[in-house]
């Protein structure tokens, strides 16, 4: 029975390797961002001597969101990996960012959901500099604007949220006593 119990707790340990791959498919949706960066820099020089301000600011913005998406995407593999399968190996030359180490899972949650908000905010800017001018015929709930600024305002609520009931619930196991 020893035996049977030391098996099934060496293959639940060993079940968190399965995350490696899912890390590996993250790290490749990093270089599909790189690549799709680097499009819209070459088409933004491509356009830029007839482009309107409006259209070069909205294009940062698109650049601004990528770059967002792909510091979460390094932090969630990063961090995730070293939380769940296995302690990074920095030795020599190789930098290790200051942060990693000091973030659990509950922090990462936290992170993610004020990097949606920003991507959100974002989002919610680019609306408005393309919105043409509003009916005032229309209810205000029949806007589209309207509607992106209550899922804009829901997000916000849920990160605020998530942070507080993570500093109720696990502020004192973080704190050195």
């Amino acid at each position: 029975m020893k035996f049977i119990e030391m098996l099934l707790e060496r293959t639940i340990l060993l079940s968190r390797w399965l995350l490696a791959p899912l890390y590996l498919v993250l790290i490749s949706i990093l270089i599909l961002f790189t690549i799709k960066a680097v499009q819209e820099v070459i088409h933004l020089f491509e356009i830029i001597l007839h482009a309107s301000e409006t259209e070069l600011i909205l294009s940062v913005l698109a650049l601004v969101d990528m770059v967002l998406v792909a510091n979460l995407l390094v932090m969630i593999i990063l961090s995730s990996y070293e939380t769940f399968v296995s302690a990074l190996d920095t030795t020599g030359d190789q930098e290790k960012p200051s942060w990693l180490g000091k973030i659990d899972a509950a922090t990462i949650k936290i992170k993610l959901a004020v990097a949606i908000v920003a991507i959100s905010s974002i989002h919610l800017l680019k609306a408005f500099m393309a919105a043409p001018p509003q009916d005032s015929d229309k209810p205000l709930w029949n806007n589209h604007l309207f509607w992106l600024v209550v899922i804009h305002l829901t997000f916000v609520i849920s990160a605020l949220l998530m942070a507080v009931v993570d500093r109720i619930a696990f502020a004192q196991h973080r704190t050195p006593h």
